[in-house]
């Protein structure tokens, strides 16, 4: 029997959900699916600045898991700009930020300050 998958923290649910080329069709073929842990691993790594084994320590998992969430997210990425298709952010094994831990979201979390 396999190990449960460990929940991934992430701080925030992004406030737009699909991104992508305008004019195109929003139908099963033309739409890409991105979750919104692998959503938090971009934006930590690529938008924030981390490392992977930082970013590991945010969201609460090892940093192979990290490893192969950014890798998976970014062909996702490259297959929507190459061909053109849409990303739509939902979905996902995760447990939202509460800003109570000094570890648990970037300094600029919001949350931190309630």
């Amino acid at each position: 029997m396999a190990r449960p998958r460990k929940r991934r923290r992430v701080c925030c649910i992004p406030e737009r959900k699909v991104f992508g080329p305008l004019g195109v069709p929003i139908d099963k073929d033309n739409i890409i699916l991105v979750t919104v842990e692998e959503y938090e691993v971009i934006r930590l790594i690529d938008l924030v600045g981390l490392t992977q084994e930082e970013c590991a320590s945010r969201m609460n998992v090892a940093r192979t898991s990290i490893q192969r969430l950014y890798f998976d997210v970014r062909k996702k990425m490259a297959e929507a700009f190459i061909n053109g298709k849409i990303l739509k952010i939902e979905g996902g094994n995760y447990t939202e930020c509460t800003g109570n831990n000094a570890n648990c979201c970037d300094p600029s979390c919001a949350k931190r300050f309630l």
